[in-house]
């Protein structure tokens, strides 16, 4: 009985070993998976923050480290600091012309453009008329196009061998062109107007048709007479974004260069233009730098209060629908002052394009001649493209696809960082924007300069485009694709989560469709940007990879007719590229709210 007993507890204290064995083994798997969804929880995590901050990544490495070698190469050449280079620049009388010409062309040109750009914002914002939203879509059509092409239109249209000078020739049957405008002041000014008109039209009157009537309906039962209500009330509402257009438009001429360098030639040099000349014609690396420093004072000193008038401009206001404050003209004075802007638009935007569509199929003939498109496949003994020039297009397509893949991408994650609200949003904002204040050729000398040796040598690689052309597209895919974000509702997130969608499928499912218009938009915008570039390329570009605008500047400085009617045909190819895309981005915006 007694062992019957002993071997009935030698049972039992067994059972209750593989009990507590079990319940042990059973602890030990729930440990091990919640250590093992604790690690891929922060292996998501570190992955999720990763991939947030490579768009910070790309920036340290291809634009904070070419501008801070910039800063190096001017102010300690030898390693130690030394300023003669900016005494010189002081001290030199050559150089202080320079920045006070390219300062004073800059606000000249500001101030052209606004004076034409507020009476047409006006009109746009306050009436509504037959064709309102397809004028307003080609008008903006100028500033998507490269400023090399913009160059080649007006030279296309007052050049000694343009439309206007043709026309003026045979009707009066004179043996010199009428109109002597290129290498001047005024051909510069004309085109900058030309170029930046729409960006202050859009910006002012999409401000001006979201404000309240009834103040200035208030003031005119009160006796003020329109001009009286204009100068005291409807003024004062809309100069914060008149001041940020000024700005902007300012930054634009204030740092261009393919506009200035075709159309004005090395009489008119800006900062821009000196930079390039003491940089590759000079190899004065130094005194390339020291100016580029300069620059980037200037344009950053104005990024900043264009950043401050846009916060004046989201302030709280009594605004209203735009639809609901514009209306039909009411009298034949309504309706003249509606058609001279329409003229003025008509003129200024439309001529020059329409006359390099007509002496690319003209110049040196008598008659319309496909001669200079069929002559792009061809490459002349010592060509001067060193390719045959569509060989240019081919070239083109590449980086630009490839930039816009980066762009896409890069842009797309710094959207993501950027709508998460908070202090890091409120300082990364402005910092993925600055690429958008530093000019190109600033740009390509910083690449040339870093890029050149270890640690990242690049310079004479296939990638130093499109690295290049995608710091300049990427704050574009930015603004496409943040209002999408911060449009989606944390509702939406959390009802999938609760259904157990995974971040992917979450991703996947719900967010991507939401923003797949804005990415579209920003993909368009990347890839027609880098189509135009001019400044970066010409510095970085091999001899025997130019891209289009490069061919076009080769082409136009060279004497013959035939390198000039081929320029005109790459850049009638080039405006075709850029005019289809931004259609492409207007016909997707209307369901899509870009901060632009």
């Amino acid at each position: 009985m007694s062992g019957f007993n002993h071997g009935r507890k030698a049972f039992c204290d067994s059972l209750k070993v593989d009990k507590i064995n079990n319940s042990y083994n059973k602890m030990n798997s729930i440990v091990d998976k919640k250590k093992t969804a604790l690690v891929q929880k922060w292996i998501g995590r570190g992955l999720k923050s990763s991939l947030m901050f490579a768009p910070l990544i790309f920036l340290v490495l291809f634009f904070f480290y070419p501008l801070g070698s910039i800063l190096r190469l001017s102010l300690f050449p030898e390693g130690s600091p030394e300023f003669d280079v900016f005494r010189e620049l002081v001290e030199s009388s050559y150089y202080r012309q320079t920045l006070w010409f390219t300062i004073w062309q800059a606000a000249l040109s500001t101030v052209l453009t606004l004076a034409l750009a507020i009476p047409g914002a006006h009109v746009f914002a306050r009436y509504d008329f037959p064709g309102k939203s397809a004028l307003l879509a080609l008008a903006t059509l100028p500033f998507v196009l490269p400023t090399v092409v913009v160059a080649a239109a007006f030279i296309a249209l007052l050049g000694p061998q343009g439309t206007l000078n043709e026309f003026l020739k045979q009707t009066f049957n004179l043996d010199e062109p009428p109109i002597r405008l290129q290498r001047t002041l005024t051909i510069i000014l004309i085109a900058h107007v030309f170029y930046n008109y729409a960006i202050a039209l859009r910006i002012v009157s999409t401000f001006w048709a979201n404000q309240n009537r009834r103040i200035q309906e208030a003031a005119a039962m009160l006796g003020a007479s329109p001009f009286t209500v204009f100068r005291r009330v409807t003024l004062p509402l809309i100069m914060p974004a008149i001041l940020a257009a000024g700005a902007l438009v300012f930054i634009f001429t204030f740092t261009s260069f393919g506009v200035v360098r075709l159309l004005g030639g090395l009489k008119y040099a800006t900062l821009e233009v000196e930079i390039y000349q003491q940089a590759t014609a000079l190899f004065d690396l130094p005194t390339a730098g020291a100016l580029s420093v300069v620059q980037i004072f200037v344009t950053l000193l104005m990024m900043m209060v264009y950043t401050r008038l846009q916060d004046r401009m989201n302030q709280p206001l009594n605004l209203q629908a735009a639809k609901s404050l514009s209306r039909k003209p009411a009298n034949r004075g309504e309706w003249m002052w509606i058609g001279a802007n329409l003229l003025v638009i008509l003129i200024l935007i439309f001529m020059p394009l329409l006359a390099l569509l007509e002496r690319s199929l003209t110049v040196g003939e008598g008659s319309f001649t496909l001669r200079y498109y069929e002559a792009l496949s061809e490459n002349p003994r010592l060509s001067i493209t060193r390719v045959p020039p569509l060989e240019a297009v081919k070239n083109s397509l590449q980086f630009a696809l490839v930039a816009m893949v980066f762009a896409l991408i890069l842009g797309t994650l710094a959207a993501y960082l950027l709508a998460q609200r908070g202090r890091l949003s409120h300082w990364f904002d402005p910092l993925f924007m600055l690429p958008l204040a530093t000019s190109a050729v600033t740009l390509g000398f910083g690449f040339i300069i870093a890029l050149d040796e270890p640690p990242i040598n690049l310079v004479r690689s296939f990638w130093i485009i499109p690295i290049a052309h995608t710091l300049v597209a990427m704050p574009f895919v930015v603004r496409s694709v943040l209002p999408s974000l911060r449009g989606i509702r944390p509702s939406v997130r959390e009802a999938a989560s609760m259904l157990g969608a995974s971040a992917w499928e979450r991703w996947w499912r719900i967010e991507l469709p939401m923003i797949a218009r804005s990415l579209m938009v920003g993909a368009t915008f990347a890839f027609t940007i880098s189509m135009g570039e001019f400044g970066a390329a010409l510095f970085i570009a091999r001899s025997n990879q130019p891209t289009i605008p490069i061919v076009i500047f080769r082409l136009i400085g060279d004497p013959g007719v035939l390198n000039y009617g081929q320029a005109l045909a790459m850049s009638v190819i080039l405006m075709g590229v850029c005019a289809a895309g931004f259609l492409l981005i207007e016909r997707l915006n209307r369901a899509v709210i870009g901060e632009f």
